[in-house]
């Protein structure tokens, strides 16, 4: 038997996804919290398998909520329930490591097997819930991105090669060795693209250089004169990042 408690400020909604629990023989509501606190409390006392969570509540909300019920009870499966426009709390409670996400409008199917599979150890998302927080994310990852190339746009064509060998992990002396150049100029070349980027030291600069795609496979930074003189609008891209440990 699956033990579910639902943690919801609308009393209309538990009673909705309670009816829906209630098609299951195998499953049972034990507990029932119209706020954050209160499903604090009736986790510890009722010691549930799969607690059930709104993301939008008075006081306490779902994600604080949440990581307090993991505390009680640290074997408990936690779902938020949501709704559409709610993709950034989704993503935050990613991050909280929580076991589901369930659309309240959704499917009802979708509830039973939710709640199945965060019982059973897995974790479930609602298909409609990930398109929407995968496309914002895309969107997230391309605004980054265009960041990060504004920012290239400054350096010199040299600063770029520099840059690209600095963030694929070279040493100043290997950088030196693959352009031709004594350590020294290659430091020099350094200190300015740490200035240029305004970041504090080689990890940012390459961090950046990841953001704007400039270690993407197959990606060929654009060859300078020697002395590093003139500048570029930005290098062309391919789609797609592969980290690289600088």
């Amino acid at each position: 038997m699956v033990r579910v408690l639902l943690v919801d400020d609308d009393a209309m909604v538990r009673a909705g996804v309670r009816a829906v629990l209630g098609n299951d023989p195998e499953i049972e509501v034990v507990a029932e919290a119209s706020g954050g606190r209160q499903g604090v409390e009736m986790a510890w006392s009722h010691r549930p398998d799969v607690a059930l969570v709104d993301i939008r509540m008075p006081g306490m909300n779902g994600l604080e909520a949440a990581v307090e019920i993991r505390r009680a009870v640290p074997g408990v499966g936690v779902v938020i329930l949501t709704t559409f426009g709610e993709e950034e709390y989704v993503v935050r409670a990613l991050d909280s490591g929580v076991d589901g996400f369930l659309l309240k409008t959704g499917d009802p199917r979708e509830l039973l097997l939710g709640v199945r599979a965060v019982a059973e150890g897995g974790a479930f998302l609602s298909p409609k819930v990930a398109r929407r927080v995968l496309d914002g994310m895309a969107h997230e990852r391309s605004t980054a991105r265009l960041r990060a190339r504004e920012r290239l746009a400054g350096l010199t064509a040299r600063e770029h090669e520099v840059l690209h060998l600095l963030a694929i992990g070279l040493s100043n002396g290997d950088i030196g060795r693959r352009l031709f150049m004594v350590e020294g100029t290659v430091k020099g070349h350094v200190s300015t693209i740490l200035r240029r980027l305004g970041v504090r030291n080689r990890v940012e600069a390459a961090a950046i250089a990841h953001e704007a795609g400039l270690t993407d496979p197959g990606r060929c930074p654009p060859r300078g004169d020697r002395s590093g003189a003139g500048t570029v609008s930005g290098p062309r891209f391919q789609s797609g990042v592969q980290r690289h440990r600088p």
